[in-house]
């Protein structure tokens, strides 16, 4: 996991450093926004953690470089200020989560791990098979990067073949999908709706197993 430290203490700059490097964590060090600014624009950070006060500016001025940047890094505020007001203002400027100096490490480390288990269950959430993204969780569908309308029968049906892809789903699993939107869906009305699946995201999104059911292309 590679981190970026934005801190003009150098004594706590070390001290994180040495800690960080323990628990087997990448961290670039920087003290100013001079330093910092070429930094996120070569490297590929998975979080950040951006100190406000600054020798040569507020940090919160970064966040717009680093709401763009590749695989936008999660962005932990931290500052020795512990007025209410300026917590508010860093996370409605951007930032994902807060910490007031001086701050415990191992408190440090839990957010960090918070952030492993949130990353982890997004990657969950996300199916991609070719130019066909699935976001489980927003439920949006997306073929070569334009956003697909589809009905909520549509949508119900591939949340379940998403859930779980190259698990094979028996058509009366599927039905029950359908079930909650007409209750006299049968086998006829899932093909129907499969069908349509296919015609907007691809013939070979959804395989059929003769004989049992359906599954999504395994990846």
């Amino acid at each position: 996991m590679h981190i970026l430290l934005l801190e003009d203490d150098r004594t706590l700059a070390t001290a994180v450093l040495a800690y960080l490097h323990t628990k087997h964590y990448q961290v670039d060090w920087a003290d100013s926004l001079a330093q910092a600014r070429p930094l996120i624009g070569v490297n590929h950070y998975w979080a950040v953690l951006l100190d406000l006060n600054l020798p040569d500016g507020d940090g919160l001025t970064l966040l717009p470089q680093l709401r763009t940047a590749p695989d936008r890094p999660t962005v932990i505020a931290v500052t020795a200020r512990d007025q209410v007001s300026d917590r508010i203002r860093g996370l409605d400027a951007g930032a994902d989560d807060y910490l007031v100096k001086p701050y415990d490490p191992e408190e440090l480390l839990a957010r960090l791990r918070a952030i492993e288990r949130r990353r982890s269950q997004q990657a969950a959430a996300q199916v991609v098979r070719g130019s066909v993204h699935i976001d489980l969780v927003r439920e949006g569908v997306q073929v070569a990067g334009l956003p697909v309308v589809l009905t909520p029968k549509e949508w119900a049906l591939l949340r379940v073949l998403a859930s779980r892809p190259g698990q094979i789903f028996t058509r009366e699993r599927l039905q029950e999908a359908l079930y909650q939107w007409d209750a006299s869906s049968d086998s006829n009305t899932l093909e129907v709706f499969i069908s349509r699946l296919r015609r907007k995201l691809g013939s070979s999104l959804i395989q059929t197993v003769r004989g049992v059911g359906y599954r999504l292309e395994a990846a």
